[in-house]
């Protein structure tokens, strides 16, 4: 058999990407390999450059009819011959292309998901020498990712009846919860190796941002549609929650004279394919579609990706995101969100499918994941490495990737944890006020101290929590009850007008049971920012505020050594944690605020030595 790099050429590469070549000798070394790696990160090269080199006929199990199409019509480009079968097929045609697949003129067989439940189907299979099966889009078979496809569960028993293939299932998005789940529903051994790597794209600029108003979410979107085209030449694709939102969006920026167009499923198949050629063909600047735009799109130059609002969960978002700047170049992700965005979602959720009643577990584990998603966005630490972490991919976390909204923005000195924690019971408070009564809304009324209505009807005025955080404003209040959502506290009644609920974690937060571990929204004040000599609390005492001011100057140094912003290096949190605490060893550094293990092998040592050296 021929080496796998003297086939590179024929699929157009003059070399592997990190992880390719790995993943097919592990391949055909032990015959079973779980490959997570994100969009465009080279997984179809995986299977399809085996199946080249391998005596028989190659399936590989999508449920991306568009996305088998463009790849079947590739490979026969480049010599390859291959087909594929799936409902849009008349009955002739599915004959016809199974009759080449059981003469063994196919080296690879691409198959929907629903077609293995065919008895006919199966009998091929079993007939054909068949020397790798490949599962693309694994998390579908998953009932706990974001996207279960019950027609996945029938692989486990095709590959029961293949025994002597090899075996490779594809994600690009997968928890390691979600990666042992694929392991077992297709009856591979736990013993299975699992390749996650390439998740990290930092030539992503990743933001979040919360918008209060339509008339905001239309200003972010075209600031960016304008910054994105100052990074360069390119196409950007806007998300849209709802079709409607999609046509509405897509006629105002045609409006506006972008060469703009809009795409959902119930557009008819003739538009939707002119609408997909145009973009592909550099013909338009802007798609605004649904999440049924994007499966098989490959276009390099997609400079932004925007979401008009927050897909499901983190998988979801990263997956969509992460067709922008496939070519390697700058290119910007950027999601907008609103407190609206929570009890819709929720709302969402609990509607019944076909007449049926969802299932209880399945809408509290999707709740879930949006909130993890809800999470990142509200976070404070790097956009990056927050999502790195969150699919196990700790090897390439970047310490900070420098560009993220929240790498850019620094932070202007934070809240005590005693403080902070009054602020969240009193939040929580004005919910179980209101449990199940009124949404967050009245909430924000009670604590603000806002005569309302609604709770001059139920004698909510004369109540303590009444004014509790009367010196907040209204839309920091709102903030921070979304954050108590996020955080698992607050849940939401179902149906068209969601009430706000006081969960049973919140009601222990609440009587002081359980820590109110949550960052405090940011204070928008119109103050200037104070300088950072100020910044040092009172509670150091004098040696410890000599040894921050020499922390802050090495900080400088090393920054300017590297080309770095300061805090990119380290905040003020961490340098007042590090003069408080005085770590002597790296161990004990990982115990610092702001530091990791890849900060503490790349800026560890200098700071233990400002620290050993002031101590002397």
């Amino acid at each position: 058999m021929r080496a796998p790099e003297a086939l590179l050429p024929l699929f157009g590469h003059a070399s592997f990407r990190p992880g390719q070549r790995e993943a097919i000798a592990t391949l055909f070394e032990v015959g079973r390999l779980l490959l997570v790696a994100p969009t465009g990160g080279g997984k179809s090269l995986v299977y399809q450059l085996p199946a080249a080199l391998l005596d028989g006929t190659t399936l590989v199990v999508s449920p991306l009819i568009a996305l088998m199409h463009d790849q079947c019509d590739a490979l026969e480009r480049r010599g390859i011959a291959a087909t594929y079968l799936a409902s849009t097929l008349d009955g002739a045609e599915l004959s016809r292309r199974m009759g080449r697949i059981a003469r063994g003129e196919c080296r690879l067989a691409y198959v929907a998901p629903e077609r293995l439940a065919s008895d006919g189907f199966r009998a091929l299979a079993q007939r054909i020498d068949c020397p790798l099966v490949a599962v693309d889009e694994a998390h579908c078979i998953s009932q706990w990712g974001h996207d279960f496809r019950p027609d996945y569960l029938q692989i486990g028993s095709l590959l029961a009846a293949l025994p002597s293939a090899r075996v490779l299932a594809c994600t690009a998005t997968a928890t390691p919860y979600v990666r042992d789940e694929i392991v077992a529903r297709l009856g591979l051994p736990p013993e299975t190796p699992q390749h996650v790597r390439g998740f990290a794209r930092p030539n992503l600029v990743l933001r979040a941002s919360e918008v209060e108003s339509a008339a905001a979410r239309r200003r972010a979107v075209d600031a960016m549609l304008e910054e994105a085209r100052r990074a360069g030449a390119g196409g950007v694709i806007v998300y849209a929650p709802t079709r409607r939102g999609a046509e509405e969006e897509g006629e105002r920026l045609l409006a506006l004279g972008w060469e703009a167009a809009y795409y959902h499923a119930k557009v008819d198949a003739d538009g939707r394919t002119r609408v997909q050629d145009a973009f592909m063909a550099g013909d338009l600047d802007v798609v605004v579609a649904t999440n049924a735009f994007g499966m098989g799109i490959d276009r390099a130059d997609v400079r932004a990706v925007i979401h008009l609002g927050p897909p499901g969960s983190i998988e979801a978002y990263y997956q969509e995101v992460g067709r922008a700047g496939r070519d390697g170049e700058r290119a910007f992700g950027l999601m907008l969100y609103s407190a609206q965005d929570f009890p819709r979602r929720r709302s969402l959720l609990e509607m019944p499918t076909e007449d049926r009643a969802v299932d209880p577990a399945v809408v509290e584990h999707k709740w879930g994941l949006f909130l993890e998603l809800m999470r990142w966005a509200q976070g404070g630490s790097c956009r990056h490495d927050a999502i790195l972490r969150y699919f196990g991919d700790e090897s390439e976390l970047l310490g900070g990737c420098g560009q993220c909204d929240v790498c850019t923005s620094l932070d202007g000195g934070e809240i005590d944890t005693e403080e902070a924690t009054l602020i969240v019971r009193k939040a929580l408070s004005a919910v179980a006020r209101i449990h199940g009564r009124f949404g967050l809304g009245a909430a924000t009324k009670l604590l603000g101290g806002e005569e309302d209505d609604r709770l001059a009807r139920t004698g909510l005025l004369s109540v303590p929590t009444f004014g509790a955080l009367s010196g907040r404003k209204e839309r920091w209040l709102m903030s921070l009850l979304q954050r108590c959502v996020t955080a698992g506290w607050v849940s939401f009644t179902p149906g068209d007008r969601p009430c706000a609920l006081l969960t049973a974690d919140g009601r222990e937060v609440m009587l002081g049971r359980r820590p109110a571990r949550l960052r405090l929204p940011a204070e928008r004040s119109a103050a200037p920012r104070v300088k950072e000599r100020k910044l040092i609390p009172e509670t150091l005492d004098e040696g410890s505020r000599l040894l921050f001011e020499e922390l802050r100057r090495h900080r400088l140094e090393v920054a300017r050594a590297q080309g770095l912003p300061p805090y990119m290096v380290a905040s003020d949190r961490t340098l007042r944690d590090l003069a408080a605490s005085r770590p002597r060893t790296p161990e004990e550094l990982l115990h610092v605020h702001g530091f990791g293990e890849v900060k503490v092998g790349r800026y560890g040592d200098g700071f233990l030595r400002t620290i050993a050296a002031c101590d002397r």
